[in-house]
């Protein structure tokens, strides 16, 4: 899991990128929770090194990815009846709060992945499992080709697909399809002719599939969740899972993809308080009317530090409560349980979507004026907070949480639930 060398390749190329090559061989099996625990805290310690640098730069996290995949962590949920360790959400979110802490362009790249493979475990056939299970295993990344820009709601897909004997043609075009330009694979998401979603795996160099990095946001920048072209894209009909139906019944689905989204949140948030002590300590002066030497001895500053750790602490807590009631849901999916598990992540949502936020505005005012210098490239973390938090309302959380308790209405069954 060395960082070797690699090209550089900048973001907002507007380029179509050529596939990625698979890997030379096969990525580390993880064993169990703890080892998995041990892996993001290795590696996200190379990972935070460059990050500032690559962030700055528009500098794709290439060789940091191939190391994050290879190390078996994009495959330590797949259950351990198909060979993985099956570790549990709490664990999971920890993992994924821990690289996005270094860098949260890394830290959000396998969201769609493991969701995308949570999908194949709950609704993929057991001969689809068999074989793309085999292949995440091995090391084979996911990419996202999901969301549109151009629909009447996020929900509203005009990526449509139609059956020509054993295979299926897909026409659409995606856009925040994060991971899709380093991918093995790409998971599209198309509707068959009675508007059913389904999730269809594709090879990257498939004919007709297009990756183009043409990602502009202030944030986020280095996770390249550009655009997906799909212009009569063939697939065999073994590729397409049925995803529509972990919507139609109680499952897990919804909460297990905004559990990893409120984990990037946490770990962004860390990442800037740690970033805001340090510099406290090291460049900042306390202000002249505290009477203190240093500006770590400043009355104001330290009252709003431990504010930030106790809501830090708060948000974190939700979310390994979160996992745990997904656990259970994934244990026992029926409506109760599903519903607790959605409710308990919502509740997460909140919480570390404020404090992501909060760290980075409390960030310069506790600093000083020099921390906006750009040399140290702090605003990384305000804009990366800013623009990760936007994937959906929290607004609406606090409806559902609201409705969820006092009427007793579960909260609705979709990805962004």
């Amino acid at each position: 899991m060395s960082l070797t060398p690699s090209p550089v390749l900048k973001v907002n190329s507007q380029l179509a990128e050529a596939a990625v090559p698979l890997p030379e061989n096969p990525a580390h099996i993880i064993r169990d929770d703890a080892e998995a625990i041990a892996i993001a805290q290795r590696l996200a310690h190379e990972f935070a090194r460059d990050a500032a640098l690559r962030d700055r730069e528009g500098i794709l996290p290439l060789k940091e990815l191939d190391a994050f995949s290879q190390s078996g962590l994009w495959a330590m949920a797949i259950p351990r009846q198909y060979g993985g360790a099956g570790v549990s959400w709490t664990t999971v979110a920890r993992v994924i709060a821990i690289i996005a802490a270094a860098d949260s362009a890394l830290g959000q790249l396998p969201q769609n992945h493991l969701a995308g493979v949570a999908h194949l475990v709950e609704d993929g056939s057991e001969a689809q499992k068999q074989l793309l299970l085999g292949e995440v295993l091995a090391g084979l990344r996911w990419g996202n080709a999901f969301s549109e820009k151009n629909s009447p709601t996020v929900a509203d897909f005009q990526t449509r697909f139609r059956r020509e004997g054993d295979e299926v043609v897909i026409n659409g075009e995606k856009f925040y399809a994060t991971g899709a330009l380093l991918a093995h694979r790409i998971h599209a998401v198309a509707l068959d002719d009675q508007d059913r979603a389904h999730l269809i795996v594709l090879d990257r160099n498939t004919p007709g599939l297009t990756v183009i990095n043409n990602w502009s946001s202030f944030g986020q920048r280095t996770t390249a969740s550009g655009t997906v072209l799909l212009e009569n894209v063939r697939a065999p009909v073994s590729r397409v899972i049925p995803a529509y139906q972990a919507f139609e019944r109680p499952t897990a689905a919804g909460p297990i993809s905004q559990i990893i989204q409120a984990a990037v949140d946490v770990g962004i948030a860390r990442g800037t308080i740690e970033d805001t002590l340090l510099f406290v300590r090291e460049r900042s002066r306390p202000w002249i009317d505290s009477g203190q030497q240093r500006a770590s001895d400043d009355h104001f500053t330290l009252a709003a530090v431990g504010d930030l750790k106790i809501r830090l602490h708060a948000a974190e807590a939700l979310l390994w409560r979160a996992g745990e009631a997904i656990d259970r849901a994934l244990q026992q999916p029926d409506e109760v349980q599903v519903a607790e598990a959605t409710v308990a992540t919502a509740e997460a949502k909140v919480l570390t979507t404020e404090i992501a936020i909060l760290a980075g505005n409390k960030l310069f005012e506790l600093a000083g004026t020099r921390s906006t210098l750009q040399e140290y490239n702090l605003d990384r973390h305000w804009r990366n907070a800013r623009t990760h938090t936007l994937h959906d309302p929290v607004r609406w959380k606090y409806y559902h949480v609201g409705n969820y308790y006092l009427n007793g209405t579960p909260p609705p069954r979709h990805a962004w639930s």
